[in-house]
């Protein structure tokens, strides 16, 4: 290779480059004609033995459809300390917090509800938000529940205004702590038997913040009313404890391959719902 083809190949190796770079830089354009422009934050919480990259493809079709630029990651350690990865910019529209914690396999009530407290504390000292949305797959709807029965009637913290649970287990898991031969008031939605789990988040029936918390609960299943991890009883066994207190409740069931326990947050119907939900005008 004679000099000048080298000097013309490494120039075109650097404009590419450049090229590349400028297009990662590249912000979505946000959608002011479908979605609200506003501040409130949006946190993410994953499931058992699970990790914030199981949130990514809901975050990142929110990012994709234009609701918001700003993504970032809450990361808590065992102990509850959080550490914040990226910076929500002033006045940034429809932030998303991904949050991760590092002990993803307890179920233990108070240890679950002490970490998402955590997690609001430090966002709230950071940003000093008022108000959020929440979302939530299989085990991290035990950790929204717990949350809310602990702190939901404390003013001093942000309210809940928007709450999709996907693939909660609020009854108890088949094989595990699922009451046999479980069955709902078709009237109420009262479980006919009732775990320790069920009769904890009972109180929430009383302190569930009243005419508040617009609710989305959305199951999967795959046939046999299951998910395939998680009956869709159980799914539905949230309404017994926060209809009659929510602004709003309201049930989805995705069906098909997608409605798989694990595949229901990379899910593009999920994620249409969840975002028109959150965001839509």
């Amino acid at each position: 290779m004679n000099k000048k083809s080298f000097y013309g190949l490494l120039l075109g190796l650097v404009l590419l480059c450049i090229a590349i770079y400028g297009k990662s830089q590249q912000k979505t354009q946000l959608d002011y004609t479908n979605y609200q422009q506003i501040t409130r934050p949006t946190l993410f919480f994953h499931g058992y033995g699970s990790s914030a990259n199981a949130e990514k493809h809901m975050t990142d079709a929110a990012k994709k459809a234009g609701v918001t630029q700003t993504i970032i990651t809450a990361n808590v350690a065992d102990d509850g300390q959080v550490k914040l990865t990226g910076t929500i910019p002033k006045g940034a529209v429809n932030p998303i917090i991904k949050v991760e914690y590092q002990n993803n396999r307890t179920p233990d009530p108070k240890v679950i509800s002490h970490y998402a407290y955590q997690v609001v504390k430090k966002l709230q000292e950071t940003y000093h938000f008022k108000e959020m949305n929440v979302v939530a797959h299989s085990m991290g709807n035990m950790s929204v529940l717990y949350y809310l029965l602990e702190h939901g009637s404390d003013e001093n913290l942000p309210k809940i205004v928007k709450q999709v649970a996907i693939a909660n287990h609020v009854a108890g898991l088949e094989g595990m702590n699922l009451p046999q031969g479980l069955v709902l008031d078709s009237q109420t939605g009262k479980p006919s038997a009732m775990n320790e789990q069920y009769q904890q988040l009972l109180a929430l029936r009383e302190v569930y913040p009243e005419n508040q918390i617009d609710v989305l609960n959305i199951y999967g299943d795959i046939g046999g009313e299951t998910d395939g991890s998680v009956l869709n009883i159980s799914s539905k066994a949230l309404r017994y404890l926060v209809a009659e207190r929510a602004k709003s409740y309201r049930e989805e069931q995705i069906d098909g391959k997608g409605a798989q326990h694990s595949q229901l947050h990379e899910n593009p119907i999920v994620d249409k719902l969840l975002i028109q939900f959150l965001w839509g005008k």
